[in-house]
């Protein structure tokens, strides 16, 4: 069996099929995943764990329609960091803002990019301001998107090759 290694865990063919199934739909039942990969329930179980365990699968989550839930402005926003900032008190402020929903470290003139969600253009104004008194930040460049066409695509996973 072709097997290659992620973190200190060795994942397989029925692995990666495991992951890419529960990419797909993470409601899926032990006895589906089974099913779809030639494994007994238990099996699966077993190997779900160890994914799990070892960090590979890290949470689950329903993805929701954000204007649904209030939050129809969706904006990228890029941070130039002081020249004596501590990136790490910076990333913790970051974490602290609920508005934030993914940090990026970047390459080039800017250090982070902030994906971030909020209701309305007069918030995104509140969280830009609250983002430029953040201690360690010079700067910020934002970007609105006009709409989403899509996101969160699970890219296929390529069998480990020998």
């Amino acid at each position: 069996m072709v097997a290659e290694r992620i973190g200190s865990l060795s994942v397989d063919t029925i692995d990666l099929s495991l992951v890419e199934l529960l990419r797909g739909n993470a409601r899926l039942s032990y006895a589906e995943l089974a099913r779809q990969v030639g494994l007994s329930a238990p099996a699966v179980h077993e190997r779900v764990g160890k994914l799990e365990s070892s960090g590979v699968i890290q949470a689950y989550r329903a993805e929701v329609e954000p204007e649904s839930i209030g939050l129809g402005v969706t904006a990228l926003i890029g941070i130039i960091e002081d020249s004596d900032a501590d990136t790490d008190d910076v990333l913790e402020s970051f974490r602290r803002i609920p508005e934030i929903e993914s940090c990026y470290f970047m390459a080039g003139v800017e250090s982070f990019l902030l994906k971030a969600r909020v209701g309305t253009i007069a918030e995104l104004e509140q969280l830009i301001v609250r983002l430029n008194r953040t201690a360690g930040v010079a700067s910020t460049r934002t970007s609105i998107a006009l709409s989403t066409k899509w996101e969160n695509r699970p890219q296929p996973l390529e069998p480990p090759t020998a």
